[in-house]
């Protein structure tokens, strides 16, 4: 789950993290998920649909959620 979630971050793409979280989510149950996050799980799956932009505190819920820590470091481009 965490080397899949990171692998997306690194891409730097905001559709294919919202993706892989809706991946991981359906692999661990959305309906748990949903739950565990306060959020409705028909609303879940929406916003981690191909056509979904869930709001940062969303994805922040779902990260927790699924047990995740979201982290930063500096880039490899950073001086």
């Amino acid at each position: 789950m965490a080397a899949y979630l990171e692998a997306a971050l690194q891409e730097g793409d905001s559709a294919l993290i919202a993706a892989a979280l809706g991946d991981i989510a359906r692999a661990k149950g959305m309906s748990q998920i949903a739950r565990d996050a306060g959020l409705g799980r028909e609303s879940l799956y929406k916003a981690l649909s191909a056509q979904g932009n869930p709001e940062f505190a969303t994805i922040m819920k779902v990260i927790a959620a699924l047990g995740l820590q979201l982290h930063a470091s500096p880039s490899r481009t950073a001086a």
